[in-house]
């Protein structure tokens, strides 16, 4: 956990893609060489990689409950569609968005690249 915490704020305002999975998990193979060309491809973005396996707490405390899932996260938060809109809308009290978070399950190596330039 604190390795994950010292990895966030190391990425600072940066973007911070982080991959959970597992070695056993067929889908989460495919996507490891596709996640380490990504890490080459975008230098600006921090990518991590979280083996739920040997990390059950985190996977438990970021809500993980299907692998691969991909969190997207900036100033140590996760990134959320409250967050993307607040400098336009400034006082937006419903609230109701700010649970949206950016992330997805699946090997979709397409959808990750397309969701990482989104919020670099």
């Amino acid at each position: 956990m604190n390795e994950f915490k010292t990895f966030l704020t190391a990425a600072g305002h940066k973007l911070a893609v982080v991959q959970f999975s597992s070695k056993r998990c067929g889908p989460c193979k495919r996507m490891f060489p596709v996640f380490h060309a990504m890490s080459v491809k975008y230098q600006n973005v921090f990518f991590a990689n979280v083996d739920v396996n040997n990390s059950p707490e985190l996977a438990e405390t970021c809500h993980i409950k299907t692998i691969p899932t991909f969190q997207m996260f900036k100033k140590s938060q996760k990134v959320t569609l409250f967050s993307r809109i607040k400098r336009i809308i400034c006082c937006y009290r419903s609230g109701f968005m700010s649970n949206l978070i950016f992330e997805f399950c699946g090997a979709d190596a397409k959808k990750l690249e397309a969701k990482t330039q989104e919020l670099m």
